[in-house]
């Protein structure tokens, strides 16, 4: 089995790291280019800048911040937030991101994410699904863009499924539901994703402990099947260290890198 995978997750707004509870209430958690080679250093297995701003200021700060972060970590690190375009892609890449998330652009435009593949190739595109449980009752979630207020009303499993054949190489799957509030990854939606797709699932929103790390990352009939793990809170506030988190994992034998070479 390919090694499963912690991934600190950097949402950026105006060149800071930001964090909130269900994509509310934001606070300023750090710089992004310290805090990620905080994480490389510490043995993270990669990261993602998500600039959650995705302004015309903000994509000049990215582009800026990609390249500072590229000279100092020794980690592969996706970068997302306003690419809507091969060239918005080409200029993230060039600036010394390994991979490119989208999210809202590949809903409008899904295309995109078959252009981008085909120019760069799977590896460099990652779809982001920002997933919201339906009313009581209803079975299923919906995707979310623009930073998690429009619904767009389609099914997440089918919208996993139709990007991963465009030729997404991996999905990072949030469930806004679960976002900033550390009780836990929403287990069946990120395990009914997992097994619809062919490509790497990355569980976010909601670790508060390392039972809810094991258990998305479990492959078990009843874990959350991802790949990886995405953290935030939990890292930025140092309730935990990747060491930890890591050394934990390890004892439940799990297939993960060591934190320490």
């Amino acid at each position: 089995m390919v090694a499963l995978r912690l991934i600190p997750c950097l949402d950026v707004a105006e060149g800071r790291v930001v964090k909130g509870v269900n994509f509310v209430g934001l606070r300023d958690a750090g710089d992004p280019v310290e805090l990620a080679c905080r994480y490389s250093q510490a043995g993270a297995d990669e990261l993602v800048f998500l600039d959650i701003a995705a302004s015309h200021q903000g994509r000049a700060t990215l582009v800026d911040m990609v390249r500072r972060t590229a000279e100092e970590v020794t980690i592969p690190f996706t970068v997302g937030g306003g690419i809507s375009s091969v060239d918005g892609i080409t200029e993230l890449l060039r600036a010394g991101a390994d991979k490119v998330s989208l999210n809202s652009s590949a809903v409008r435009d899904p295309e995109l994410v078959a252009r981008g593949a085909d120019r760069f190739g799977c590896q460099c595109i990652v779809v982001a699904i920002d997933a919201r449980r339906r009313e009581q009752g209803t079975d299923g979630w919906d995707v979310f863009v623009k930073g998690g207020r429009e619904n767009t009303g389609l099914d997440v499993v089918a919208w996993a499924r139709r990007v991963a054949e465009l030729g997404a190489g991996e999905i990072l799957l949030t469930s806004m539901d679960g976002d900033g509030t550390q009780a836990g990854y929403d287990l069946t939606l990120t395990r009914a994703v997992a097994q619809a797709v062919p490509v790497p699932v990355i569980a976010s929103g909601g670790a508060g402990c390392l039972d809810h790390i094991a258990a998305a990352l479990d492959h078990g009939p009843e874990g959350g099947q991802a790949s990886a793990a995405l953290l935030a809170s939990l890292l930025h506030d140092g309730v935990l260290t990747v060491e930890e988190i890591k050394q934990d994992l390890l004892q439940r034998g799990m297939t993960i890198r060591p934190a320490q070479a």
